[in-house]
């Protein structure tokens, strides 16, 4: 369901994106693009241009943030950049380390959204999904349930807009993941694009994907899956936590400030233009 409108029809436009690989865009893999992703933020950056000519749009998120990173990061950048317009979603890789004291995750949390929310821009958060991967991973449900109750009273609290990514049915079609299956594929993405622009209020065209339902698996054929994700991306993981590195490390922003977004040919036109101007894009890691 579309919302009235929440975004003024006239003055200042800034959209600044902030947090970590959910809205830097991994799984939506582009190679014209900055980072070698596009992602559902790009998406709406793209439709609120076409909606509204004169957006601006800054991506500050990076894969592997944690929050202390990412406030330490890219809050104040965030605030120099006066925006009207700020998404954040923050903390899923603090939830993966079962050390986090998620009160005071959750306390910190809260201080970020505060210093968002008092640069009277319309700020939009966002739970985590019901990842359900793995049993192994079945622990982790009860911190992701924490986190999210405490992301709703605190979009409450501050007056945020809330998109209740636990909520969304959609996503349980194994098709709208990656096959790392923690982030969202190209067809995630674009239905997540979807519904921020829903809560927003701003027409758009993004429809569901219609597909067919799924084709049963056999055991075989479940298992071999099984060995291939645990092969190509789990011990991958732990690998580089035990060398305390991340696939963010050599990484920046992918638009670290804001850009005026074209409403003909999109945010791909624009990198096309940098790149042939010299400007080389950064090289790309693994989503």
């Amino acid at each position: 369901m579309v919302r009235e409108p929440l975004l003024p029809d006239f003055g200042r436009r800034v959209f600044v994106a902030l947090g970590d690989s959910f809205t830097e865009g991994v799984g939506d893999r582009d190679e014209r693009l900055p980072n070698g992703v596009r992602g559902w933020a790009d998406r709406v950056a793209e439709k609120l241009a076409k909606a509204q000519p004169g957006w601006k749009y800054a991506n500050l998120a990076i894969r592997s943030k944690r929050l202390r990173q990412i406030i330490d990061e890219q809050l104040e950048p965030a605030l120099q950049m006066r925006p009207t317009l700020v998404t954040l979603y923050a903390g899923g890789n603090d939830i993966l380390d079962l050390k986090t004291d998620m009160a005071v995750l959750m306390a910190d949390y809260e201080e970020f959204v505060r210093q968002l929310a008092g640069t009277g821009a319309t700020v939009v958060l966002f739970t985590g999904f019901d990842v359900k991967v793995s049993a192994l991973l079945e622990p982790l449900r009860k911190r992701n349930s924490f986190y999210n109750q405490r992301v709703r009273d605190i979009a409450a609290k501050y007056g945020a807009v809330l998109v209740d990514y636990w909520c969304l049915d959609a996503f349980h079609d194994r098709r709208m993941w990656d096959s790392d299956r923690l982030h969202m594929s190209k067809a995630g993405h674009k239905y997540l694009a979807g519904q921020v622009l829903d809560q927003l209020g701003v027409p758009h065209k993004i429809k569901p994907m219609d597909w067919e339902p799924p084709t049963p698996v056999t055991l075989r054929e479940w298992e071999r899956r099984q060995r291939r994700w645990v092969n190509d991306w789990v011990l991958p993981l732990f690998g580089r936590k035990l060398r305390g590195v991340t696939l963010g490390d050599q990484l920046s922003p992918r638009w670290p400030q804001p850009v005026k977004v074209p409403r003909k040919g999109g945010l791909k036109k624009l990198a096309a233009e940098s790149f042939d101007g010299g400007t080389a894009r950064q090289p790309t890691q693994p989503s």
